[in-house]
């Protein structure tokens, strides 16, 4: 995924709900939070179960597997519709979903692989539109020339048809006396109930406004949706490269169809072994880790325009902004109300996921925001987004730059809310969340409490069954897993054992901070990205770029 500084400017974040304001941060930077745990499946039973049977020989199933793709230009790209049941286990009961599909052909002709699919991230990003908007520049050259370059809108997402809402409603204000603003750490009786208050009338919205779909938006159905597309392409066997929420995809359909694989690469790994509490660490702990290499390397990449001048100075400047605007907002350019520690604390974490574009320009705000004015930062989280073939991918959603005639709504926020919750099993009380928030803190701060408190909603929305476990897809070919060492939003570590698990597992590392690699990173990695997906030709488990 591109920038997430497109997801909400920090000006709308003061009309959110206070559970959301947090999820700004986490649940669109990662997956974040929920997605590692092995999701509940339409059917019963363990996702094995699913990989024994071909489900294209049920008849039930036949006319959705047999089914072919009707491709129109639409732009620079060709666009196509996908029809999947909405319920796998009653696929005949008539209800459907529709996906909007995207290809970019490819021109070479001669020796021409096949197609290969991406998901971008998310959940919730809308890959048809990543397309149009140059997604396929993020292939290195190689690929691009053997493969036609296809994406879709997965199930509740942009352009499906039907799509999730969870419209904003107005808070719950618990007491009299209920602060406008609620604090960056809720640790009081009545900030927790106001936090709890704001995230179930959030999870109602969701209810009512998504009518019945928020038990059929989960990945592991995703993921057989994905192979239905597989079969209307026309592959015998799959080529895939997922991002960041798109591991987690990618792992949930070599699970069910292990030998539909031929080639999978999957960039900024979740690790399903992870609880999410132990999520939410791991992720909270990676932002933590990720501001601590950007004060440390700033001058590296900045050069003199660094907001200290080293990197013990940078970060005091930035934990006393934190401090500072937990009691007096920042002052903002043409806006009436400043920013708070939540503002600063999500513009700072932004930058985290793109080095290379975004900490010149958080060193001037960070410089600006010493000196008393916030605009910067405001502007830092609302501004333009990085060019296409420098685009980055990542968890989360973002809006396009389609024409406004063609652009799906942007129902991001609401899948990610609704697909996280439903992948994973959730505390149905809240105290298992502020203990989760009290150990976040400690080992990550307020970067830790982002990512607990980006999961308060799924309290009270309908969630999984299944607890987390390792990976199990026995007979799927080797598997190729990136990690970045310094990727904030899904960390090294969850690479490490995302590649331990697969059975064949390669890790490919890159040396570099930033979220994911692939369509960032330079030759090396690229090459031996590529030739695996062309040739299938192996990467030594270890590599280093």
């Amino acid at each position: 995924m591109k920038s997430l500084k497109s997801l909400k400017s920090l000006k709308s974040l003061k009309s959110l709900p206070y559970g959301a304001r947090m999820r700004v941060l986490a649940l669109p930077l990662a997956v974040l939070t929920a997605l590692p745990l092995a999701a509940c499946t339409t059917e019963g039973g363990s996702a094995r179960r699913h990989a024994d049977a071909d489900p294209a020989a049920r008849p039930d199933l036949r006319r959705f597997y047999q089914q072919k793709l009707k491709w129109r230009d639409c732009g620079d790209v060709q666009c196509a519709r996908l029809t999947v049941p909405r319920d796998y286990a009653h696929p005949g009961d008539g209800k459907t979903f529709v996906l909007p599909v995207a290809r970019a052909a490819t021109d070479g002709e001669e020796g021409r692989v096949g197609t290969l699919v991406y998901n971008p991230g998310g959940p919730g990003e809308s890959g048809v539109a990543d397309l149009k908007d140059g997604g396929a520049e993020s292939f290195g050259a190689k690929a691009r020339d053997r493969f036609d370059i296809v994406s879709f809108d997965p199930r509740g997402v942009a352009g499906s048809r039907p799509a999730l809402d969870c419209p904003e409603e107005e808070e719950e204000d618990t007491s009299e006396d209920a602060a406008e603003e609620q604090p960056p750490v809720p640790r009081t009786a009545a900030a927790r109930a106001q936090a709890l208050a704001d995230a179930r009338a959030e999870a109602t919205a969701c209810r009512k406004g998504s009518r019945g779909l928020l038990r059929h938006i989960g990945t592991q159905d995703v993921a057989r949706d994905l192979d239905v597309l597989r079969a209307a392409l026309g592959e015998r066997k799959l080529t895939y490269v997922g991002w960041s929420y798109g591991t987690h995809l990618g792992t949930r359909y070599a699970e069910q169809f292990p030998r539909r694989v031929r080639a999978m690469v999957l960039d900024g790994a979740v690790d399903p072994s992870l609880g999410w509490a132990q999520r939410a660490l791991s992720e909270g702990t990676g932002f933590r880790r990720a501001v601590d290499d950007y004060a440390q390397q700033c001058a590296d990449v900045v050069g003199s325009g660094c907001p200290g001048d080293s990197p013990g100075e940078i970060r005091r400047l930035i934990e006393d902004l934190y401090a500072r605007t937990e009691h007096d907002p920042l002052p903002v350019d043409g806006e009436e109300e400043g920013l708070g520690t939540t503002d600063v604390v999500d513009a700072v974490s932004l930058a985290m996921y793109t080095p290379e574009e975004e900490w010149k320009p958080l060193s001037a705000a960070l410089r600006a925001a010493a000196r008393g004015d916030g605009t910067k930062l405001a502007e830092l989280s609302g501004g333009d987004e990085p060019e296409p073939a420098a685009r980055p991918r990542r968890a989360g959603g973002r809006a396009h730059n389609a024409p406004a005639s063609e652009a799906p709504v942007d129902n991001s926020d609401a899948a990610i809310l609704a697909v996280s919750c439903s992948d994973t099993a959730y505390p149905r009380t809240a105290e298992p969340y502020w203990d989760a928030l009290d150990r976040a803190e400690r080992k990550a701060g307020l970067y830790g409490v982002s990512s607990v408190l980006s999961v308060l909603a799924c309290k009270d929305l309908p969630s999984g069954t299944q607890r987390p476990r390792r990976v199990e897809a026995e007979g799927v070919p080797p598997v190729l897993v990136v990690g970045t060492t310094g990727d904030p939003a899904t960390p090294y570590e969850e690479a490490e054992s995302l590649a331990e698990q697969f059975p064949g597992g390669m890790l490919l590392t890159y040396e570099a901070p930033g979220h994911t690699a692939y369509g960032r990173a330079g030759a090396c990695l690229t090459k031996r990205v590529d030739d695996y997906l062309v040739g299938l030709r192996e990467v030594p488990d270890g590599t280093t770029c």
